[in-house]
């Protein structure tokens, strides 16, 4: 069963993966400096990236989706700030992908590469905040989650749809 709102239900996969990226990474330096093979360290990292770079792709899809039913509740101005903030944070997961593999290669290119990229994920840390944060606003400050709640039970529990339902009623007469 695929939940309806779909962004909601998705949104929290990089956001939990962007936290633990460079802990991963830190942890993986660690251990390749205690003598660890680096590319067998190295790789849960950037299995990591790639789930973070796959989820976040996914939220910006179902985001675009669903953009249209929320601007009928939220204002458009706080809509594009929470997707100008993800149109930055994608392209940045994709990016720290890349650096992540560099990683993998053996050599300099590797050596080079791996503290680099636990540095960008130290950065895209900065970058999925904002995102967060700002689709946080829209669903707690702007109200966000009632496009759907009017529409449906979404999230209500039966004993409030009841209230709600009589509530409408008396409205009406």
């Amino acid at each position: 069963m695929i939940p309806q709102p779909l962004h909601p239900a998705v949104v929290h996969f990089p956001i939990v993966l962007v936290v633990l990226f460079p802990i991963a990474a830190i942890v993986a330096l660690i251990v390749i400096r205690r003598g660890t093979d680096a590319r067998s360290a190295w790789l849960p990292v950037v299995a990591l990236a790639f789930a973070l770079a796959g989820s976040a792709w996914v939220a910006v899809q179902t985001g675009e989706g669903e953009e249209e039913i929320v601007e009928e509740v939220v204002a458009e101005s706080a809509i594009h700030e929470h997707e100008e903030a993800a149109e930055l944070f994608l392209p940045l997961t994709f990016a720290a992908l890349m650096l992540a593999a560099a990683g993998l290669v053996s050599g300099r290119v590797g050596q080079i590469g791996r503290p680099v990229a636990t540095l960008g994920a130290l950065l895209l840390v900065v970058a999925g905040y904002r995102v967060g944060h700002s689709g946080g606003e829209l669903v707690y400050e702007h109200g966000a989650a009632q496009a759907y709640a009017a529409t449906s039970d979404f999230g209500v529990p039966e004993h409030r749809r009841d209230e709600g339902r009589e509530s409408k009623r008396e409205e009406r007469h």
